[in-house]
């Protein structure tokens, strides 16, 4: 049995009196004329290619009064709040749609797939198959986290696929003529993770014949959410000056690139290590910070990933890309960064205070889920009971 209620947020099923019993999604148009389902509203993009996105659009030709029926399928970038919109100012900018035309049918009806045949089932001569392939270089579904004090929509990365009835596919269409689903564009950490990265720096000051030796590494290449990420630091003063302290932070960097292209750096975890490191004298220590969206003291403008309804989300994954062409939206990347403030030793004392800074790259994902033993789209489609409604 198939169960279709717009609010849910994942795809799921399971095996119930000896019959598979699955999920799917659908929204219907406020006049009930076209009707969307979608298997799924997580596509995974591989980096090299993205899942392709598949669905069925029930249609009642008798209320259509001649047109036609159209799906499309948009990633756009949110920048302002619905309230623009009231005063004629676009608050949304698409950076890639591709629209198709469903009904009457055009040319040769393409292979259908498990989920589609299972939703033909249920919706007749009057299901119309759809499918969309996203090209690799779009960005991850991504929101900036608004303020206490801020309304309406987060500014972001949104998909959305659409089903509407018009004349012509670009067409301007009333709400009543449409029906919509959101869904995710998303990326999980790759299998293999590599060792870390390691970097090292070493800095001389005035007054001094030689120079502080800071080291750092990470012990692995990616992290996942919620995991403490350790850092290794070696530190061998060879300097005049008394290491006072050492400062571990986590900074998100979102590259917003749209007509021009700007990024903005914010903090996301920071914390101080008392240490005492004499001159000539060598330090070596592994430390533990773990960056949450929940203990970031300033929120807003944080990127985090793109959320159905108002389920909870976490910060936004490392964008991953071949670098071959050019992604539009926001990208996201971290760095570790390890500070060291010396204190003057000698005659001049803490007037000569000074610094070292060593950064390294970060890359923070989500693992990827564990692959269910049985997809019901994939099964003997003679076990799977269909009992759609709308929730």
């Amino acid at each position: 049995m198939i169960d279709t209620r717009s609010h849910d947020t994942v795809t799921h099923y399971r095996r119930q009196q000896g019959r598979l019993r699955a999920r799917v999604y659908k929204k219907t148009s406020s006049n009930g004329h076209i009707t969307l389902y979608l298997g799924k509203r997580d596509f995974v993009d591989n980096v090299d290619s993205v899942e392709v996105v598949d669905g069925v659009i029930k249609v009642d030709p008798s209320g259509l009064g001649g047109k036609k029926v159209f799906v499309y399928l948009a990633c756009a970038f949110r920048y302002g709040s619905d309230d623009l919109d009231v005063i004629g100012l676009s608050f949304r900018r698409d950076i890639w749609i591709q629209r198709v035309q469903v009904y009457p049918p055009t040319g040769a009806s393409a292979a259908k797939t498990p989920m589609q045949e299972s939703l033909m089932k249920k919706t007749g001569e009057q299901g119309c198959p759809f499918s969309f392939q996203m090209p690799a270089n779009l960005p991850c579904s991504v929101s900036l986290q608004p303020g206490p004090n801020d309304v309406g929509k987060a500014c972001g990365v949104d998909f959305e696929v659409k089903g509407y009835v018009a004349n012509t596919a670009d067409e301007e269409v009333g709400k009543k003529d449409t029906c919509r689903l959101i869904i995710r564009k998303i990326q999980f950490a790759p299998a293999n993770n590599k060792p870390g990265p390691k970097s090292d720096i070493a800095k001389q000051f005035m007054l001094s014949d030689k120079p502080v030796n800071l080291e750092a590494s990470l012990e692995k290449e990616i992290y996942y959410h919620g995991d403490p990420i350790t850092v290794n630091v070696k530190i061998n003063n060879e300097t005049t000056k008394v290491v006072k302290k050492i400062q571990i932070s986590v900074e998100q960097q979102a590259n917003v690139v749209l007509y021009s292209s700007d990024t903005y750096t914010k903090a996301v975890c920071s914390e101080e290590f008392a240490a005492t490191i004499d001159t000539n004298s060598s330090f070596e220590k592994s430390f533990q910070i773990t960056p949450l969206l929940a203990n970031t003291k300033e929120k807003r403008g944080l990127s985090v990933d793109g959320q159905l309804k108002d389920e909870d989300t976490n910060l936004a994954s490392t964008t991953l890309s071949q670098g071959e062409k050019e992604m539009q939206g926001i990208i996201v990347s971290y760095k570790v960064k390890v500070h060291l403030a010396l204190g003057g030793g000698g005659l001049l004392g803490g007037l000569t205070g000074s610094s070292v800074t060593l950064e390294l790259p970060l890359t923070l994902m989500s693992p990827k889920p564990a692959e269910s033993a049985v997809c019901p789209f994939h099964a003997n489609r003679s076990e799977i009971s269909i009992d759609a409604t709308e929730g």
